[in-house]
């Protein structure tokens, strides 16, 4: 894991070397252990290292290949590194180091481009092609690993981190506002290719960028299957199918030179991660784990429904696992808030990104390798939103008892609806131009909002659609598109502000391709969730977790926090000079919300916490 960067002078312009220095320097917390540099007149790259795999100087990058014609610098993990060294060694390939670093640069002169469909794990990297005088990009399939890039046409800039970028000092900073728009009302990030700074862009996950003299081309290098289904079989079979292929991914993500730990949050996705990954480090023999007990790090509340140990401590007893636990408090909040944004670089939805901050700042101190449970959710439909899909596909294929049935389950699990279950049936049988405009005529404008502002980057927001199945379409999308990357884009910051490399196993992508291979039923059924999850984790999980129907994660009492120890701070952002200069907001109809919050009669966290993000993000990247 490790930090990149890059500039080629597409018109022959030589490098600037200071500048290729101060955009390595300030990703610098991506890779403490190792820096370098290649340059040759237009093309410059540079590269900090986290020392993951092969801790020796052989895995020095920039690396090369034998003759000194291609170059890579690289950030991420490729977990079936050794099977391909091998395959590369028997096709003729010499290799210097033990590192993936390696395996890439060589799998690139085996198989071009097609090198990409051969990697199992997460990465950015840049490969320059010197025979050809090209630039070779690449992303993984989820967009764990970040690439930035700024383009003019005649200079190709890139980088881990936009703050990298942005040590050139000729890129004007200027605010997207479109993003800014979609982040406000829709909570939307890292939907687009676009970011919050004007003029930057990333690659999209599953996508690769060349560019030469002639120019820029992006491409998309893999995607989801949509006619790959599996036969009717029967229950204990797909959890066997499941099992097999999660336990492989977990014993992938353990390979390292360096301690392993994990996240344990007390919620299905973690708790089976911790189960599976100690059954793999020891087995059934509990001799070993006093000494050498797998650890865990965890977000809790001395406060009565924002607290997990209840069940974070039935997966220790299980387990054996070691403990370590952090309290964050609403107190620091804003004592923090700024690095936490600066290492961000863009906005972010709520303050729950705290609370992993925390955990990650905890972890530093004993392990550099952290696996977590990111892309759960998203793969094996784990919010209840889902529920108003798969209604919709029943409904619409005249299942009605059956329908009827999930209804009435749902109802006894959960005791109410909440108001998105059905208002994604009625969503998904309109067309998305007048689901925007039925929802503007309810609810009118949004007051809190600058009117002209509004006007100016009002837009629908469509989904594709890639499959029959409207339950398949709403985890397709959330999972590339309007959910996941955004979570990884936290994940990633996070983990990296303290040289922590995070592993997320339930994003192997053939965990994925067999989730989506698999009928409704195995991900929703009786008014449970990750059905397929809860099977395949019998006898493993303690059963109070895996049975459990509630969801939280690494959540944070920012409601409440808003109302008490954070008051103070959002009124004076709100009534500030710059706040009502943003030319974003209606800030009388702010205080009159905010108002509603404070005495109880809305819980708006999440919008107020929006509002006040765009405001410290514009103190903390622009107005210095």
């Amino acid at each position: 894991m490790c930090g990149i960067a890059g500039i080629f002078h597409i018109d022959g312009s030589h490098q600037d070397h200071d500048l290729l220095k101060r955009m390595t320097d300030s990703i610098r917390h991506r890779g403490p252990d190792d820096e370098g540099y290649y340059t040759d007149g237009n093309i410059g790259l540079g590269h900090r290292r986290l020392s993951i795999i092969d801790l020796s100087p052989a895995g020095h990058q920039p690396m090369s290949n034998e003759d000194g014609s291609a170059w890579i610098t690289y950030n991420g993990e490729v977990y079936n590194y050794l099977e391909l060294m091998e395959e590369l060694k028997e096709k003729g390939h010499k290799f210097k180091s033990k590192t993936d670093t390696e395996v890439i640069i060589h799998a690139y002169e085996e198989w071009g481009e097609g090198c990409l469909s051969r990697f199992n794990g997460m990465f950015a990297f840049a490969i320059w092609d010197n025979k050809i005088k090209r630039l070779f990009c690449a992303r993984d399939r989820f967009g764990i690993k970040p690439f930035y890039y700024f383009y003019d046409g005649k200079r190709f800039i890139f980088a881990s981190e936009i703050k990298a970028l942005l040590e050139d000092r000729s890129i004007e900073r200027r605010p997207n506002n479109q993003i800014v728009y979609d982040f406000l009302v829709q909570a939307y990030l890292d939907h687009t290719d676009e970011t919050f700074f004007e003029g930057i862009k990333q690659i999209p996950p599953s996508h690769y960028l060349i560019i030469d003299a002639g120019g820029i081309q992006i491409k998309r290098w893999w995607d989801i299957d949509e006619t790959r289904k599996l036969t009717p079989i029967d229950d204990k079979k797909v959890a066997g199918m499941f099992y097999e292929l999660f336990e492989d991914s977990i014993r992938l993500r353990l390979r390292s030179d360096v301690p392993v730990g994990t996240c344990l949050s007390g919620g299905l996705d973690s708790s089976s991660i911790v189960c599976v990954a100690n059954r793999l480090m020891f087995g059934e023999d509990m001799t070993n784990r006093i000494s050498n007990r797998q650890k865990t790090f965890s977000s809790c509340f001395d406060m009565e429904g924002y607290d997990e140990r209840r069940y974070i401590n039935g997966v220790l007893a299980k387990t054996g696992a070691e403990a370590n636990f952090v309290f964050p408090r609403g107190e620091d909040l804003f004592d923090i808030i700024s690095d936490v944004i600066w290492h961000q670089d863009e906005p972010f939805g709520s303050t729950s990104i705290v609370a992993q901050w925390y955990v990650m700042k905890e972890a530093s101190k004993k392990v550099k390798v952290l696996l977590d449970g990111q892309g759960a959710d998203e793969l094996l439909a784990g919010y209840h939103g889902y529920f108003g899909a798969l209604y919709s596909d029943l409904l619409e294929k005249v299942s009605l008892l059956k329908l009827l049935k999930e209804v009435i389950y749902y109802k006894r699990h959960h005791k109410q609806f909440q108001p998105h279950v059905f208002s994604n049936i009625a969503r998904s049988f309109m067309p998305p131009y007048l689901v925007s405009i039925l929802r503007r005529r309810i609810k009118g404008d949004i007051g809190w909002l600058d009117a002209d502002f509004q006007k100016r980057y009002r837009k629908t927001f469509c989904f594709t659609d890639k499959f029959s199945s409207k339950l398949d379409n709403l985890l397709y999308n959330l999972l590339g598109r309007y959910g996941l990357p955004a979570l990884l884009h936290y994940e990633d910051r996070n983990s990296m502000a303290f040289s922590i490399e995070a592993r997320v196993p339930f994003l192997d992508y053939r965990l994925v391709e067999f989730m989506f291979s698999l009928p409704a039923d195995q991900k929703l059924r009786k008014g449970t969730t990750k059905i397929v999850l809860r099977n395949a984790m019998k006898e493993i999980l303690p059963e109070e977790v895996r049975t459990r129907q509630d969801k939280m994660g690494f959540v944070t009492p920012e409601d409440i926090w808003f109302r008490t120890v954070a008051k103070e701070k959002i009124l004076g952002i709100f009534n500030s000079m710059s706040f009502q200069g943003r030319g974003y907001f209606n800030v009388g109809q702010i205080k009159k919300e905010f108002d509603a919050h404070l005495s109880g009669k809305k819980n708006i966290s999440n919008a107020i916490w929006r509002w006040i993000n765009i405001e410290l993000w514009f103190r903390r990247f622009f107005d210095k």
